[in-house]
């Protein structure tokens, strides 16, 4: 398993481009890179509960197969504005409790598919 982190940049080797993930086979030493194309894109609660693209990953030399949720996202109440910071999403849901709205709050039934354009 790899990490890629749209706030780092990598230099590639033989050229001025960067990208966030930049990998060199230690056997025949070519070199693959991904970059992030946009920040993650919003999903809002009023969209139809359906498939979203929330990012878009321009590889080259690469394929990625699956994909984790890894680190920390955030979220805002619908109708409180009320700001979730730190969620982690590892477990493919989150619950917590609105006190504005005086509500409990949930991501849940998240599911992850990657598509090749």
């Amino acid at each position: 398993m790899v990490g890629v982190s749209r706030h780092q940049m990598n230099d590639l080797s033989g050229s001025r481009g960067e990208a966030n993930f930049v990998w060199r086979c230690k056997n025949c030493k070519r070199e693959s890179s991904a970059t992030i194309k946009a920040a993650p894109a919003s999903y809002e609660g009023s969209d139809v509960p359906k498939a979203k693209n929330i990012i878009e990953i321009d590889t080259r030399g690469l394929e990625f197969t699956e994909f984790r949720a890894d680190g920390e996202w955030e979220a805002v109440g619908t109708d409180s504005g009320t700001r979730f910071t730190g969620i982690d999403l590892a477990d493919g849901e989150w619950f917590d409790y609105d006190e504005k709205a005086g509500d409990e709050v949930s991501i849940k039934d998240i599911q992850w598919q990657i598509r090749r354009a």
